[in-house]
């Protein structure tokens, strides 16, 4: 965000956070969440055989911007491999208007994503997860339980040449064996915003 620049460097500090370890086999809650047209997702109609990618996401991040575009490409690869994914929106839109629901279907065309984009309009799925930051990845086997919560792929911000495409590589592993990768390295992103904080 531009105002960033204004902020100090413990305030950045605390807006910038690495996702936890992946906690494997932690059963993912079931949810339904509405789109920006009103259309329903559950959670548990897209666990398919091959499992499920959840991605907490939202507009304004910066990390989010710069890895859009590799993002869809990513899952549109997923999908066509039979692997499902969802995207959430957790942050209070009302404090950030740049997430609200008429920007999320502006970002989701901008950037060319094919999977639902969802508004969780009271935080709850967000908190059930525990969601830290966009981007925050959840990737679950196809009996909903937790094997992969780490990074999009090793690119740098400005410079994604010759990248490790780790989280497309480790949901074909998850399809393949159930299991996700060992070795996992955090997500890197901008703190979840919630209400009243």
């Amino acid at each position: 965000m531009e105002s960033d620049r204004f902020l100090t460097k413990k305030e950045r500090a605390i807006m910038l956070l690495d996702t936890p370890v992946c906690n494997f086999d932690w059963e993912a809650p079931d949810f339904t969440l509405k789109d920006v047209d009103g259309n329903r997702y559950t959670m548990s109609d897209y666990l398919g055989e091959k499992g499920l990618l959840i991605a907490f996401i939202c507009n304004h991040c910066p990390y989010v911007q710069k890895i859009a575009e590799r993002l869809a490409e990513d899952t549109r690869s997923l999908m066509a491999e039979g692997i499902n994914v969802l995207a959430i929106m957790s942050n209070d839109y009302e404090a950030y208007p740049e997430d609200s629901p008429e920007k999320m279907k502006q970002f989701a065309s901008q950037h060319g994503f094919d999977f639902p984009y969802l508004i969780d309009e009271d935080q709850s799925v967000g908190k059930q997860y525990d969601a830290v930051c966009t981007p925050d990845f959840f990737g679950l086997n196809r009996e909903g339980r937790l094997q992969y919560r780490g990074r999009l792929d090793n690119a740098r911000m400005d410079d994604p040449s010759d990248r490790v495409p780790e989280l497309l590589n480790a949901m074909r592993t998850i399809a393949a064996t159930g299991k996700g990768p060992k070795d996992q390295q955090p997500s890197m992103g901008c703190s979840i915003k919630w209400r009243g904080n």
